[in-house]
């Protein structure tokens, strides 16, 4: 062989034995990048699924967290409502206190000034029932010196009468001896 049977040889020997090398090797190959595929794939896929599921719980979860605020939302709302309410009710409650206190207080002021202008009256009559008293005493006792001085009088004109009966006596006895004589 020559030497340029040699040079065109060999490399043709070693395309042969690489394309051999390079079919066995493709064949694997292949069916290791198949299956490093599938196995990249599978994971793919199961992080997916992972995923998915953890989406899924996810939505759940905001969805309960989302009922649970809402259900939270409604108390603290209806307690707001009721603490508003009761808030209303003492204001309303106070008010009217209030306005029944004023009310107890004019009524009371006024039942004082009644008071008060009842105990004037009360003094005023009691003044003009003393005034009354002495003013009945005063006339009791005259009329009691009234009587007496009536009693006088009366005896004092029985004394005039008899008086004047004794004159007449006398101016009669008195004519009787003027005639005598």
């Amino acid at each position: 062989m020559k030497k340029s049977k040699i040079y065109f040889l060999a490399p043709i020997l070693a395309l042969i034995a690489f394309t051999g090398y390079y079919w066995k090797f493709s064949g694997e190959y292949e069916a290791k990048q198949n299956a490093k595929a599938a196995l990249v794939k599978e994971a793919k896929e199961e992080k997916l699924r992972e995923e998915a599921a953890s989406r899924e719980k996810a939505i759940k979860d905001a969805v309960a967290q989302q009922e649970e605020r809402k259900k939270e939302r409604a108390e603290k709302d209806a307690r707001d409502r009721a603490r508003v309410e009761a808030r209303e009710a003492a204001l309303q409650a106070r008010d009217k206190a209030r306005i029944e206190a004023d009310k107890v207080q004019r009524q009371s002021e006024r039942l004082t000034k009644e008071v008060q202008v009842t105990k004037d009256e009360i003094a005023k009559l009691e003044t003009e029932g003393e005034h009354y008293a002495s003013e009945e005493k005063f006339l009791k006792e005259y009329i009691a010196k009234t009587q007496e001085n009536v009693k006088a009088m009366y005896a004092v004109l029985d004394k005039i009468t008899a008086a004047d009966e004794a004159n007449a006596r006398a101016a009669a006895a008195a004519a009787a001896e003027a005639a005598k004589k």
